[in-house]
């Protein structure tokens, strides 16, 4: 799909409506995605990335219908990751020579994927393409936005923003633009893609926007390689969310994740959340079955919590494998400033519990107390014991 942007900027890349899964699916994408390029046609026509492998062929019949290849002197490859280069083999055959610019680290990425030695451009942060009509593209680079080669670029000028995955959301739209989508469905979409993809790198993200303050970039449009861009009062917005997401992010939110056997820890579970809400009216309260939920959405949930519980009863000595799974995940995307504590069924000697408080804090979470265990199934005062518990842990976070 090639459609005009602003001024001598076109959008050239591909709407995925079918996508469920990604990144081999370790990511939920319920909406779909889109693979965002772009064509600067200036004086010299430079493409700003390429689209993923599978849709290699369409992306090159695309540009031949419209006569653009042989037109371009230039190629960008803000990230090497191949659902944003995937296209550059096939591209590279017909114009074997083509200049390549990305960062130093990218020309690493780009040859570890295809292990092909083209003419590569490495750029630093400053550096600048003249294109031609008064405009030049200025390179910024953009480490672990989110992998080591990863750099934004700018076009003078028009004052677009080519962030990459930053910025970003799996959406499949033919709109562009985020402000012709409903809102909705928009920053569920891109709080789900940061909570998920860009959180553990927030100091980065912080100190790039305000390096990119520094720089006095007017920013009149952020195109981003997935889902809607931005342009208008959304850029403000879209920076806005991102820095704040990159600060220890938390509302007034608890979660409570959970496995269960035969159910004494989700009876648990929301006897324990019926205590938060008789402490705290105003607190929103999830409770969430980590073998029945979208670990995604789970993830999602948490990065917005000011706390979380996590129950399992004791199997083998250690906690079910849905919930050491979501640990896992969680320690990984490295959520800080947030608080939290364990409970769970046992039937003999009940070790998992301090096993998964161990675990909760190894993920960086600040546990509140020792949590609560429950033997065999609830009984009305154990019941009694879990709505109180609620009530406590409501008054301590």
């Amino acid at each position: 799909m090639t459609k005009k942007i602003k001024n001598n900027v076109y959008y050239t890349g591909k709407v995925d409506w079918e996508l469920r899964e990604f990144h081999g699916g370790a990511l939920s994408t319920h909406h779909g995605s889109t693979y965002n390029s772009y064509l600067v046609k200036e004086e010299k026509t430079v493409l700003i990335d390429t689209v993923w492998s599978p849709f290699s062929d369409e992306f090159l019949r695309e540009l031949s219908a419209s006569k653009d290849i042989p037109k371009i002197d230039a190629i960008v490859i803000n990230h090497a990751e191949i659902d944003h280069s995937g296209a550059l083999a096939g591209l590279m055959k017909l114009i074997p020579n083509l200049p390549i610019y990305c960062t130093p680290n990218g020309v690493k990425s780009i040859k570890g994927h295809f292990h092909q030695d083209w003419n590569f451009k490495p750029v630093r942060t400053g550096d600048t393409l003249d294109i031609g009509n008064g405009k030049k593209l200025l390179f910024i680079e953009a480490a672990m936005l989110h992998w080591p080669d990863t750099m934004f670029t700018y076009l003078t000028g028009d004052n677009i923003l080519f962030s990459n995955d930053a910025f970003g959301q799996h959406l499949a739209t033919d709109k562009i633009f985020a402000d012709l989508l409903d809102p909705c469905v928009v920053w569920e979409e891109d709080i789900k893609y940061y909570a998920n993809i860009i959180a553990p790198y927030g100091k980065q993200v912080d100190g790039k926007i305000k390096e990119i303050f520094a720089m006095n970039l007017p920013i009149d449009m952020i195109l981003t390689s997935h889902g809607a861009c931005w342009r208008g009062a959304d850029v403000e917005k879209a920076i806005g969310k991102y820095l704040q997401w990159a600060n220890d992010y938390k509302e007034n939110r608890i979660t409570i994740l959970y496995d269960t056997i035969w159910g004494g820890t989700r009876i648990m579970a929301e006897e324990i959340a019926k205590g938060i809400r008789m402490a705290d009216s105003d607190v929103i309260v999830n409770v969430l079955s980590l073998a029945k939920s979208d670990k995604n959405d789970v993830v999602t949930e948490v990065f917005r919590s000011k706390a979380i519980l996590i129950g399992s009863p004791s199997h083998n000595k250690c906690v079910l494998p849905p919930v050491a799974a979501m640990i896992e995940e969680l320690t990984g995307l490295a959520f800080r400033g947030k608080k939290a504590a364990a409970f769970g069924c046992y039937g003999w000697s009940g070790e998992a519990q301090k096993r998964l408080s161990t675990m909760i804090q190894n993920a960086g979470y600040t546990l509140v107390d020792e949590g609560i265990k429950v033997s065999w199934e609830p009984d009305q005062d154990a019941i009694a014991q879990c709505l109180e518990y609620g009530k406590q842990f409501a008054k301590k976070v």
